[in-house]
This record gives structure tokens, sequence and C-alpha cells, in this order.
């Protein structure tokens, strides 16, 4: 028993290190070809409206509540404390701009726009499409994938930044009118307390963020495998993996962050 444990346990470790390696080894070959190569704008605009446009709508409606949730309790909290709701805009604005913004935004954008791409991806796999376009000549490297990463790198520090002001304006509403703060006082305080180096936290994060999703997604798409039920597979790893890594990364990242003093 022992010995069926130990060897479950190598042959899980050992389908990691290849995972890694694979994983390695495409984006060595996108940022060659990203350098090297004609650029599909295009194919980068299509993508980018995918991953971004359409994902707007639910990243405003998650940010809008989150910040209005925020307001809420915060007020609430601190009624209780002092009789009196108190840097409500702040600590609201604190939250979404260094933690809840970037991190909630990239969740909905694993799950929504990161299993696009690895269906997207992990269908033209089993359909044999990739192996048609080496057929052609097309390297499916810098068609397929460089549009792709371009495409979440450009658009998910903007959609952070839509959701970081669509919260902390969630929040004005649930200040104003369920703990009746005045709006000038909502964004005084955000505009005394908050410097460029809180929003900076948080916006550098979703640069890491977009890259890891991208790098997920492509690489569960390109190793699809089983037809129909291997791509519904494969974007449910995808989506989990990415939500979870989004979860660690943040960590790390704002422990460097805090280090070096952003």
């Amino acid at each position: 028993m022992r010995s069926a444990f130990a060897e479950k346990v190598g042959r899980e470790f050992m389908d990691l290190a290849m995972a890694m390696g694979r994983t390695a080894l495409m984006v060595k070959s996108v940022a060659f070809w990203s350098f090297r190569s004609r650029f599909e704008a295009g194919e980068a605009a299509r993508q980018a409206v995918k991953i971004g446009v359409d994902s707007f709508t639910v990243t405003a409606l998650t940010s809008f509540f989150t910040g209005m949730v925020l307001a809420l309790q915060m007020g609430q909290s601190t009624k209780n404390l002092f009789n009196e709701p108190i840097y409500v805009g702040t600590m609201v604005a604190f939250s979404m701009l260094k933690e809840l913004g970037p991190v909630l935004t990239s969740i909905v954008v694993a799950g929504r726009a990161g299993a696009v791409v690895t269906a997207e991806i992990g269908t033209m796999q089993v359909t044999e499409q990739i192996d048609a376009l080496y057929t052609l000549g097309t390297n499916p490297t810098r068609y397929l994938l460089v549009p792709r990463y371009l495409a979440f790198m450009l658009t998910l520090p903007l959609l952070t930044v839509f959701a970081d002001f669509i919260g902390v304006i969630g929040g004005c509403i649930v200040g104003v009118v369920k703990l009746h703060v005045p709006t000038s006082v909502y964004f005084d305080d955000i505009f005394t307390y908050l410097s460029i180096s809180d929003f900076m936290h948080g916006f550098l994060k979703t640069y890491f963020f977009a890259f890891m999703i991208a790098t997920v997604s492509c690489y569960k798409g390109l190793n699809t495998r089983g037809g129909a039920e291997g791509v519904g597979k494969s974007t449910t790893e995808a989506v989990v993996i990415s939500m979870v890594l989004v979860m660690v990364l943040d960590y790390f990242i704002s422990a460097f962050l805090v280090a070096v003093g952003v």
C-alpha cells in the first residue's frame, strides 16, 4: 500500500514537473515570436474585444456591488464604535485600489475570458486545426498565442482601473443614501489619505495576473485531448487553476511591493 501511494505521489510530481517544463517552453516561444514576427494587429484587436470589452459588464457589476457592500459594512462598524460613520471613502478606496479591484477583476476575467480562450484553442487542437496551421506554414504561437497574450496584458489593467472607479462610486452611493455621508466628505477623505503609490500597488499586480491567466489558458488549450469532453475538462481546469494562482500570486506580489515601499 505504501508502495502504491509513493508511486502515485511520484507520478503526480513528475506530471507537474513535465507540465512546468512545457509551460516554460511555451512562454519562451511566445517571447521569441513577440519580437521576431509581423504583429497580428487584427487578431490582437479581436481578442482584446473578447477579453476586455465583453468582460466589462460583469466586471462593472461585481465592482459596483463590492464597493456598496464595503461602504455599508465599514460605515456601520465605525458608526457602532464612534457613533458616526467616518473615513468611509478612505476605507472603500483603499480596499478597492490595493486589493479587491485587481483581484476580483482578475478572477472575473479568468472565469469568463480565460475559459473562452481555453475552449477556443482546445477546440482547434482536438479538431486538428492547429496541425493544419503548421501544414499551411503558419506558426500557431505567432498567430494564436501572441495576440491573446497581448490582449490580456492590455485589457486587464484597463478593466481594473474601471473597476476601481466603479467600486468607489458604488461606495459613494451607499455612503450618501444609507449612511448620510456628504459626497464632499466622502471624496475629500479619499484625496486626503490616498496617494499614487496606493493606486500603483494594485495596478502593477494586474500585469502579473494577466500574464498568468494567459499562460494557463493557452497551455490548457494547447494540451487538450479527448474531443468535446476534453475541451470541457481543460476549460474547467484552466479556470480553477487561474483563480487559485491569482490568490497565491496576490500575496507574494503584495509582500514584495510592500517590501520595496509601493
